[in-house]
């Protein structure tokens, strides 16, 4: 079958005319005016396995798995397969397994031969594990890891760990995408103490110049009515009272999951619903007073 390409630029090298043509048989390209040929092969560059539906034809492709600044290497090395067994699919022989041992072995080490490579690999680890306790996003986690990048690029990490680093380029990811994350979450998800999150993070705010956005009260309201397992008609009345104390600019200033649990207790107060102050304070990880003090202004302010 002959297809005509649609890239008028190209035109023959014998008579000039542009009209190039494909022959998707034989993978020959040539001028469709004097026969002259220019390219006698072309790339394949379709799916190399059968398909028997688009589904398999989609996920058959030939490319590899996508690139990723979470991976110590960006997914760009190779490995040796454990599969023992040859380009035919014949078992090795005792004397080749162990050669190809060796050679897997060493492989493997060399792929993080550089402290910088060492490093990345720790942390792109202990990062993973933070995903699936988080429930992080993968855009949130290429993220992180862009941000724990430029870091160490600037030796921000040498002198601290690993561990407290990667948490902190966590946070400041989190609060870039308006992700509900708290501290109190990253560091007890990573077992370090908040302090020193914290003291990374504000050394990686100003050395790397980033702009965090301010949170927004009404983001952090649903995971603390989730947690306190309160009801629909709490959660509307609290969006209410979190959307005039924003045009109000009662919220400036304030913490943001502080606000949230008093618009919630609020709420609750103004529906009736028996909900104490205690099972908010701990779903929103503020304490009592913080709670009680928020709800007092908020009342006398909105008029309530």
């Amino acid at each position: 079958m002959v297809l005509q390409t649609l890239n008028t630029g190209s035109r023959c090298a014998r008579c000039g005319k542009n009209s190039m043509l494909t022959d998707n048989a034989t993978g020959e390209r040539f001028c469709g005016g004097c026969g002259f040929v220019i390219s006698e092969r072309v790339d394949e560059s379709g799916p190399e396995w059968r398909s028997f539906s688009k589904e398999e034809h989609d996920d058959r492709s030939r490319t590899g798995s996508p690139t990723s600044l979470a991976i110590h290497d960006r997914g760009l090395a190779t490995i040796i397969d454990h599969v023992n067994r040859d380009a035919t699919g014949k078992p090795l022989s005792a004397s080749m397994k162990s050669t190809i041992e060796r050679l897997r072995t060493w492989d493997s080490r060399s792929q993080a031969h550089e402290p910088a490579d060492r490093n990345f690999r720790q942390a792109f680890s202990e990062l993973d594990r933070l995903k699936d306790k988080l429930s992080l996003s993968d855009a949130l986690i290429e993220k992180t890891a862009y941000i724990y990048r430029k870091a160490l690029d600037k030796n921000l990490v040498r002198g601290r760990s690993i561990s407290s680093a990667i948490a902190a380029a966590l946070y400041a990811a989190c609060r870039d995408s308006g992700t509900p994350r708290t501290l109190n979450d990253v560091s007890s998800a990573i077992n370090i103490k908040k302090k020193e999150v914290s003291r990374c993070y504000r050394l990686f705010l100003r050395e790397l110049d980033l702009k965090m956005p301010v949170v927004d009260p009404i983001k952090c309201m649903s995971r603390i009515a989730s947690k306190a397992e309160l009801s629909e008609k709490v959660k509307r009345g609290a969006l209410t009272i979190l959307n005039d104390a924003s045009k109000m600019e009662i919220t400036a200033g304030k913490d943001p999951m502080a606000i949230a649990a008093a618009a919630l207790y609020l709420s609750c107060v103004m529906s009736g619903e028996n909900t104490t102050q205690k099972v908010i304070a701990m779903a929103a990880g503020v304490t009592e007073v913080t709670i009680r003090n928020r709800y007092k202004g908020l009342k006398d302010l909105l008029k309530i």
